[in-house]
Parts: structure tokens; C-alpha cells; sequence
């Protein structure tokens, strides 16, 4: 198999996840500004009035099928990009590029891997019960959304979980950002600083916007 070969399956592979990568990072927005609607003090009326349209609208569940495929691919193709980069350097070298990218690029399987086992929790909290495959707390709907985050969000066990997840999801997202430019060639010296203040903005406001319903739930509510 030649060598050119191998570069181009790479950023194929690389290019295909970056795909994904940028839709989940949209997908990320649109989840911020229902879940901002917790925040609402009217006994969550629109909350539930979003979560009922997202749920019986027929684009919006042919989007969620796309939505699940893309967190596949992105987590494949990321296992297995990092299990090729592993074997193509068996060894570890004394002196390592120390750039922020390079230093960040190391820890994304790690991340990736705590924001993936948050998202079975939060699956099995909220997108499971919706599809009746876990039962709803007792005495509450399968549909009452708003009063199951705010029985979980008022648990300090639960909200500090979510918050360090959110955290990591930020990290995560701000070195994913600026990797997708990079694969799609947009990581030019003229636009790198705009590009890494882009990424770490977009990344403080989707992970901060995320964390702001826990404590309002803890210390509001």
C-alpha cells in the first residue's frame, strides 16, 4: 500500500470527522438555547412547550437520526485515528512539540472519553426515558422533562458531575474547533489567532451557557 495512499485515507478519515465534529458543535447551540429555557421562572412552560415540539416533530427526529450517526462516526473514526497515530510511534520522544495544539492533541481521546461516558448518564437520564427504554423517576411523566432536570440538577452529586463535564466538553471542543479548520486548510498563519479565539470563545460560551442551569438549579431554584 503506498504511502500517498495512506495520507489520503487519513484525511479522509480526518476530514469525515471534522464533518461530524462541526455538526455536533452546532447541534451543541441549538441543545444551549433549550436548555437556557430552564432558566425561565415560569414553572417551565416553555421548556415543555420546546421539549413537546422537539419531540413530535418529524424533521426534527429525522435531524436526531442524523445526529446519532454523527456521534458514531465521530467516535470511531477518532478511536481509530488515535489507535493509528499510536502505532505508527511505539516510542516516546525525549523532546515533544510543546505548542498548545500538540500539547492538547495528546489529551482529546481522554476527554473524549469522559464526555462519552457523561453522555451515557445523561442518555439514560433523559433520551432513554423519552424512548421508554429507562423508566422515569417515580411519580414523575416520561415526558416531564422540566421536573426531571430539576430533580437531577438539585442533586450536588449530579450537578458537580455535570459541571466538571462541561468543562471537559469545553476543553474538548476549543482544540476540535481548531483541528477541523486545520483539516479543511483554513489553519493559515494570517488566520490562526482569529481562528484560536474563535474556537475558545465558542467553546467558554457553550460550556459556560451549559453550567450556568446547574447552579441556578442549586442556588436559585
Amino acid at each position: 500500500m503506498s504511502t500517498n495512499f495512506i495520507r489520503i485515507a487519513s484525511i479522509s478519515k480526518k476530514a469525515t470527522m471534522g464533518i461530524a465534529g462541526l455538526f455536533l458543535a452546532l447541534f451543541l447551540l441549538v441543545h444551549l438555547g433549550l436548555n437556557l429555557l430552564l432558566l425561565r421562572p415560569d414553572g417551565g412552560e416553555w421548556f415543555r412547550a420546546a421539549s413537546h415540539f422537539m419531540g413530535s416533530n418529524y424533521i426534527v427526529k429525522i435531524i436526531e437520526i442524523v445526529l446519532i450517526l454523527s456521534f458514531i462516526i465521530h467516535i470511531l473514526i477518532g478511536v481509530i485515528l488515535w489507535f493509528q497515530n499510536q502505532v505508527a510511534r511505539p516510542k516516546r520522544y525525549f523532546r515533544t512539540n510543546r505548542s498548545d495544539t500538540a500539547f492538547m492533541s495528546k489529551y482529546m481521546i481522554h476527554t473524549g472519553v469522559i464526555i462519552f461516558m457523561f453522555l451515557i448518564i445523561h442518555f439514560m437520564n433523559f433520551y432513554f426515558v423519552k424512548l421508554g427504554i429507562v423508566a422515569p423517576p417515580e411519580g414523575i411523566d416520561s415526558h416531564d422533562f422540566y421536573t426531571m432536570a430539576g430533580l437531577l440538577f438539585t442533586n450536588v452529586y449530579y450537578s458537580v458531575i455535570y459541571i466538571i463535564a462541561l468543562i471537559v466538553l469545553g476543553v474538548h471542543l476549543n482544540h476540535a474547533l481548531q483541528s477541523a479548520f486545520q483539516t479543511f486548510g483554513l489553519h493559515h498563519n494570517k488566520y490562526y489567532v482569529a481562528i484560536r479565539r474563535i474556537s475558545m470563545i465558542y467553546a467558554v460560551i457553550v460550556s459556560m451557557g451549559f453550567i450556568l442551569i446547574p447552579l441556578y438549579f442549586l442556588f436559585i431554584f
